[in-house]
């Protein structure tokens, strides 16, 4: 080929874009080619080199072939050309992603622990529960007759004002008032104590041993409530949700777990609430409850203060399990005698705790030694300490209480 041959050729831009580009080819006889593009008068920036074997095969193609190829048509048109093959990274990160729009959220199929309840809130479910055909069971006050009744008319305490009636008649329709399990309310009650004294912020089951750890004798609580029914717990959630007495729950639920002085923590507090249910049907705390026109706030403190006195007792001249039939007894004919001394000492006992002092562990500085009550008995079973005894429960206690004394 003789000279230089110019071949020039205009092809569309990008996007649209169809500016004018210029391109010099000059083809030598050597065979080279000086390939010079030129873009609206000026040298492009990015030219496209091509191979010299690249360049005799487009060369060689029609140009009605080139326009059927993929990547011509997407230029033309002003898509970006896309890959058909990706990488596994890529494939995989795709196929994650979309795994995502299918997964669940997880939702904790364990319930939500149950919220503590609180006396007076347990005593407001109480109030608006019908208890028409129980309160027509109840014998609120001890039935006498003859000069025993003249003699409690002349020389007893005084009778219950009228207005405080139906207070007193709610008491003892929840002393009748069994564990139900589907009550929320009872399940509740139950489930404080129980984290109150462990410690637990989990539910614990309803039937179980561990029952046995907080002071109830078998696998069921409800076997326990015999002689108290639900005012039992009804006292003890008093006991364990009052910032003042929560300490003195403390206290004697840890001596309840001494190494020989224990004693089951929840059935001693059933004994006192019975205790504390024989002092209200004899009368005993009458005087107080008009003084105080209330019923329900008398008869928990003066289980309270029932309790603090068997704890005082109980520590101070050590007694143990062999011990609790002739304690309960002794506990009992005093507290119902002295009900006025009795919540005096427990007005004395929070007044020295809430003042930082110490208070005392004797009820009486002069009891260190065996009740007189208990006799040659109380000495005698110093000396079987060691022998393990079953704790004398509510409704096993030898009926020779005084009259008609045993309420249920």
């Amino acid at each position: 080929m003789e000279g230089d041959v110019g071949v020039t050729a205009h092809t569309g831009g990008l996007n649209g874009v169809a500016p004018e580009c210029k391109e010099r080819e000059t083809l030598t006889t050597n065979g080279h080619s000086n390939h010079k593009p030129v873009m609206n008068g000026r040298m492009a920036v990015h030219a496209v080199k091509e191979h010299a074997n690249a360049s005799s095969r487009l060369k060689s193609l029609p140009i009605s072939s080139l326009k059927q190829n993929g990547l011509l048509q997407s230029l033309a048109s002003g898509e970006q050309p896309q890959r058909k093959e990706e990488s596994a990274e890529v494939e995989q990160a795709r196929e994650e992603w979309e795994a995502l729009e299918s997964i669940q959220p997880v939702v904790s199929e364990e319930p939500s622990p149950t919220p503590l309840i609180s006396f007076n809130e347990a005593l407001q479910h109480f109030q608006t529960t019908d208890f028409g055909e129980v309160l027509k069971n109840i014998q609120p006050t001890v039935r006498r007759t003859g000069l025993a009744a003249l003699s409690h008319f002349l020389f007893g305490p005084p009778r219950l004002h009228r207005e405080l009636l139906e207070e007193r008649d709610l008491v003892f329709a929840i002393a009748q008032c069994c564990l139900d399990n589907s009550q929320t309310v009872h399940m509740r009650v139950l489930q404080t104590i129980y984290k109150k004294l462990t410690g637990s912020r989990l539910d614990c089951p309803r039937l179980g041993s561990h029952w046995e750890s907080v002071g109830f004798q078998g696998t069921d609580p409800a076997t326990d409530l015999r002689g108290t029914g639900f005012l039992g717990l009804m006292h003890t959630l008093h006991l364990v949700m009052d910032p003042e007495t929560l300490p003195l729950a403390r206290d004697i639920y840890k001596l309840s777990h001494h190494p020989t002085q224990n004693f089951p923590f929840c059935v001693m507090s059933i004994n006192m609430t019975r205790i504390a249910l024989h002092a209200l049907r004899e009368e005993a705390l009458a005087k107080e409850c008009n003084r105080r026109q209330q019923v329900v706030g008398v008869l928990s403190e003066f289980y309270v203060a029932t309790f603090l006195h068997l704890y005082q007792l109980w520590k101070s001249q050590r007694k143990t399990i062999s011990d609790s039939g002739f304690v309960l007894k002794e506990v009992e004919l005093f507290a119902k005698k002295n009900p006025k001394q009795m919540l005096r000492r427990l007005d004395v006992f929070l007044k020295e705790r809430r003042s930082g002092g110490t208070p005392r562990v004797s009820p009486d500085p002069t009891a260190q030694h065996p009740s007189p009550c208990l006799g040659e008995r109380g000495v005698r079973s110093e000396g079987t300490r060691g022998k393990e005894m079953h704790f004398t429960g509510v409704c096993e206690l030898p009926p020779d209480m005084e009259g008609e004394a045993r309420l249920i």
